[in-house]
């Protein structure tokens, strides 16, 4: 029977679905139930006193309908269908229940790579495993060969391939493979980090045991140095009402900065976005946030290769301001969030598309400051307010911050 409900998990829950799937978080069957979590939380064991190291959760929006004994179709960000969901229990956001397979994930890095534990099992029958888990290259090649040598082991190499450094973490593996004694095996884990390195060893640990590992190395952490900010990706990102004067300010930098030439330019504006990207969508708050995605989605890609994207729109949400800045920080990009503070009075008075009248007269509903609520941000990282300053000066407000910052030379 087919789930009446659809969800497509953020990246940190889609790894641990992967995990649950296959069997690396063996004896965990699904997502956790309250008291397990609770019982995590508190004592690093689950509820019926087995030891495991950290929560695995699934949040929906609060809106989301969905109740204990419905079932959800999972998906991964391409669409395809990989679980199913049974609902055991909603508290708030959070569900829990078990999960049942229906396709393998390909959404991942090296998918021919993603071997689950069964596979891995199977193919080394009764030897001895020394399970390496990598989150970077390994340092010491000598202490594995002789560790493995000493348990007559098969070395098996976890490469823990999350988000955009899982690729490089994977040809780290498969490099230091062919330097290995013949037989070394790699298997592609998408395990998520925790915050707490020590958490986080634990669980590389339940991975490794569910593997096979008759002793597990964990490798070392990554040591990263963020390359020089005019060589990093960023999203300067524009907030504020309509008629605000965010547009125009916006378009000055763009031009700015082209006429500079230090700096690759993407430029969003809200009503361009509108025609095109979002042709279709109504300015419902759903609708309207689904824009913003969108938006933020070409911004993240636009930097993510060391491009610089501007966007204007409107954006009156602070949870979907988040949510793009939580995107383009996901890729290694920067973010700075522009705040165009120009008192509604002013936006209203300027109102150079007659807007703010229709909305008076109810001619448009969940209007901006009018019908439907703008949340001020308090973490923007600029400040400004156009009232009574020429368009010139408010872009050299924002240009001095980004060639303060190093984003621009």
């Amino acid at each position: 029977m087919t789930a009446p409900f659809d969800w497509t998990p953020d990246a940190h829950e889609l790894a641990d679905l992967e995990l649950l799937l296959s069997g690396a978080f063996q004896p965990l069957t699904g997502f956790l139930n309250s008291a397990d979590a609770h019982a995590v939380e508190d004592h690093g064991m689950l509820a019926d006193g087995t030891p495991w190291p950290a929560p695995v959760s699934l949040t929906l929006p609060g809106d989301h309908p969905a109740a204990a004994g419905d079932r959800i179709t999972l998906r991964d960000p391409e669409g395809a269908a990989l679980a199913v969901l049974t609902v055991t229990e909603r508290v708030g956001t959070s569900v829990a229940g078990p999960v049942e397979a229906l396709d393998e994930p390909e959404h991942g890095p090296f998918a021919r790579l993603r071997r689950t534990p069964a596979e891995i099992r199977k193919e080394l029958a009764d030897r001895e495993v020394l399970a390496v888990t990598m989150r970077g290259p390994l340092d010491d090649l000598e202490e594995i060969r002789a560790t493995a040598e000493e348990l007559d082991a098969a070395i098996l190499l976890l490469p823990l391939a999350f988000g955009e450094g899982g690729p490089a973490v994977v040809r780290a593996a498969l490099k230091a493979r062919d330097r290995l004694p013949e037989g070394t095996l790699v298997a592609v884990v998408p395990l998520a980090p925790r915050q707490d390195p020590s958490i986080d060893l634990e669980l590389r640990e339940h991975v490794a045991e569910a593997y096979g590992a008759t002793e597990h190395l964990a490798g070392p952490e990554p040591v990263t140095l963020p390359g020089p900010p005019h060589r990093r990706g960023l999203v300067v990102f524009f907030t504020g009402l309509s008629g605000s004067g965010k547009s125009t300010v916006a378009r000055g930098l763009r031009d700015t900065l082209a006429e500079r030439g230090s700096r690759t330019v993407t430029y969003l504006d809200g009503d361009v976005v509108r025609r095109l990207l979002s042709a279709g969508l109504s300015f419902s708050r759903e609708d309207r946030d689904l824009n913003i995605r969108r938006i933020g989605f070409v911004a993240a890609e636009a930097a993510r290769h060391g491009g610089l994207a501007i966007c204007a729109p409107i954006a009156p949400y602070a949870a979907t301001r988040d949510e793009v800045r939580a995107m383009v920080e996901a890729v290694g990009a920067d973010f700075l969030l522009v705040h165009v503070a120009t008192p509604l009075a002013e936006c209203e008075r300027r109102d150079r598309k007659g807007l703010y009248a229709k909305a008076r007269a109810g001619l448009i509903p969940e209007f901006t400051g009018v019908s439907d609520p703008y949340e001020e941000p308090d973490d923007a990282d600029l400040v400004i307010d156009t009232t009574s300053i020429s368009v010139e000066r408010a872009v050299q407000q924002v240009l001095d911050p980004l060639i303060q910052g190093g984003w621009v030379r």
